[in-house]
């Protein structure tokens, strides 16, 4: 576990930077951070970000393939938000743990 700063407050983190307590995250930490991947946050990101904070409090597992179904947006828009690794990215842009399903 190591910790880093993030808009101005100490946060704990894992070896690959995942919030380890998701209590701590911000919308203005995840502008932030988004800023790592040269990706300005926008409406649409953050309708992804909550869905998948909705999802994690809930339990359930996270998928490309479920977030493509969701309505927000598809696959190939979840790519174009979150180019490079969409599912992994917007994960830790949302402060949850790295989906399982994620490499």
């Amino acid at each position: 576990m190591a910790e880093t700063i993030l808009a101005g407050v100490t946060v704990k983190v894992n070896g690959e930077g995942y919030f380890e307590d998701l209590s701590q995250w911000t919308k203005e930490m995840a502008i932030e951070m988004a800023k790592e991947y040269s990706i300005e946050l926008t409406d649409k990101h953050f309708e992804v970000i909550d869905y998948l904070r909705q999802k994690q409090k809930a339990g359930e597992q996270l998928t490309i393939r479920k977030v493509g179904g969701s309505g927000i947006t598809d696959i190939k828009g979840l790519y174009t938000l979150f180019p490079g690794g969409p599912l992994k990215i917007s994960s830790k842009l949302a402060g949850i743990p790295k989906p399982v399903s994620c490499i």
